[in-house]
C-alpha cells in the first residue's frame, strides 16, 4: 500500500481501527499497540516508519481476534431502533440536586464501597446481555470474571430474598 501511493497516516488509522474492530478483547493491548504506531509514523516518517507499520501488521495479523464488542453494539442500537427503549433505573440517575429525592433517585450503591468491588444493583433493568465475550485471547479471562461477578451478584440477590 506505501509504494501504491497510500498516505501512511491512512495506513495506521486503519490499523487502530482494526486493533479494536478485529482483534477487539482477545487481546486490549493491540489498541494500545496501534495508536502508539500512528505516533511513531508521525514522529519518525518515511521511509523509517514502514518498521513500525510492518512490525503493527505482524502483530496484528498474530493476535487472538474477537468482535464481540462490534456485535454488542450492533445489537444495543438493534434494540434502540425496533423501539425497544428502557428508562434507566431510578436509583442509577443523578441525585446531585435537590428535588431528585422526590423524584425516588435514591437507592445507589457505590461499587468502591464493597468489599469486591461490585454490588447487585440493576443497571439495566432487565435480564439483557449485549456483551458476549470469546474464549479466544484475554477475552477468555473477562469470560471467567463476568462469571464471577454474575455468581456475586446472584448470590447476592439470594442474601436479600432471604431476608
Amino acid at each position: 500500500m506505501l509504494v501504491g501511493g497510500d498516505d501512511v497516516r491512512f495506513l495506521a488509522r486503519r490499523l487502530v481501527i482494526l486493533s479494536s474492530e478485529d482483534v477487539g478483547n482477545a487481546d486490549p493491548r493491540a489498541l494500545s499497540l496501534a495508536v502508539a504506531t500512528a505516533q511513531a509514523c508521525e514522529l519518525v516518517g518515511l521511509p523509517e516508519c514502514q518498521l513500525n507499520l510492518a512490525q503493527m501488521v505482524i502483530y496484528l495479523a498474530c493476535a487472538p481476534k474477537s468482535n464481540s464488542a462490534t456485535t454488542a453494539i450492533a445489537e444495543a442500537r438493534k434494540d434502540i431502533q425496533e423501539g425497544r427503549l428502557i428508562p434507566v433505573p431510578r436509583h442509577l440517575r443523578d441525585s446531585h440536586y435537590s428535588g431528585s429525592e422526590a423524584l425516588g433517585h435514591t437507592g445507589y450503591q457505590y461499587a468502591h464501597d464493597s468489599e469486591n468491588g461490585i454490588v447487585a444493583q440493576e443497571y439495566l433493568g432487565v435480564e439483557k446481555e449485549y456483551y458476549k465475550p470469546t474464549q479466544r485471547g484475554f477475552e477468555a479471562e473477562l469470560a471467567r470474571r463476568l462469571e464471577w461477578i454474575k455468581e456475586r451478584l446472584r448470590q447476592g440477590r439470594e442474601s436479600r430474598e432471604r431476608r
